[in-house]
């Protein structure tokens, strides 16, 4: 039972920090913060996703690419040119390295105002730190596994992070719904996201990529837009007003003019 709830908690703790940090925040820009809290964020993260700790640089990059490459050959994962999901990740794990590294060279409107930290990132994205995660997430299955099949959650726990881009990336370029017509793939993967805290509400995230609240129609609720509310409130982050809020009614009808913009990066 420790286990299980040790590997919920890792779940939800690293999706968190991707979703909020990495996506919302780096990628898009759909918030800002002052530099002592963009830091303290960059600490979080490390801590929460561990072993597959992302950088922020990076992913922020890359994720701007996939919106303005969006199932095309120059989208870093699209199902469409990768045969299976163990493909796509590799070849998204190779694009990835590349850019942490700088030796793919990368439009510098990809790379504007993206968050960066040289020193915390070498640090944090340093084979001895991934090595420290995973003994320590090893150990800790020694210590409390009550069943050899336990076991079997580990290798997920030390590629978390990927794993969850790899569920978005492939699964809801696959299967869903959409609510909004556009030249890609991307469908909301769930009705009420409880697996994926928003991220699966993709179909409408491509079509408004710098909205703060991923879910549109009722029932899409997206959890990590209530807690950005509630960092707004305590003036931990601010959301510009020139961001709107997409207003739904009950029947799922959309009622603001953002309904009529068009698909955006960021």
């Amino acid at each position: 039972m420790i286990i299980i709830l040790f590997f919920i908690a890792h779940w939800y703790l690293s999706l968190f920090c991707q979703t909020f940090f990495h996506h919302r925040y780096a990628a898009h820009a759909a918030f800002t913060m002052s530099k002592g809290w963009e830091r303290f964020f960059f600490i979080l993260s490390f801590i929460f996703q561990g072993s597959s700790y992302l950088s922020v640089r990076a992913y922020a990059v890359m994720h701007r690419m996939h919106h303005a490459y969006a199932d095309t050959e120059l989208d870093p994962h699209s199902p469409a040119y990768s045969k299976n999901i163990f493909d796509m990740m590799w070849r998204t794990y190779k694009i990835y390295s590349g850019i942490y590294n700088r030796t793919i060279a990368t439009d510098e409107k990809f790379n504007k105002n993206v968050p960066d930290w040289p020193v915390f990132e070498k640090i944090a994205g340093s084979n001895l730190a991934r090595l420290f995660w995973v003994v320590a997430y090893t150990w800790f299955y020694v210590a409390y596994a009550s069943s050899p099949w336990l076991f079997l959650l580990l290798p997920v726990q030390i590629l978390m992070s990927p794993v969850h881009g790899a569920v978005i990336n492939w699964y809801a370029h696959k299967y869903g719904y959409k609510n909004f017509e556009m030249k890609n793939t991307a469908e909301n993967l769930l009705h009420v996201d409880f697996l994926m805290l928003g991220e699966s509400y993709h179909n409408n995230h491509h079509k408004h990529a710098s909205s703060v609240n991923f879910g549109f129609k009722w029932h899409e609720i997206d959890p990590v837009y209530i807690v950005i509310l509630g960092l707004s409130k305590l003036g931990v982050i601010r959301i510009p007003k020139q961001r709107p809020v997409p207003i739904v009614t009950v029947a799922g009808e959309m009622n603001t003019v953002e309904n009529q913009e068009k698909e955006n990066v960021y």
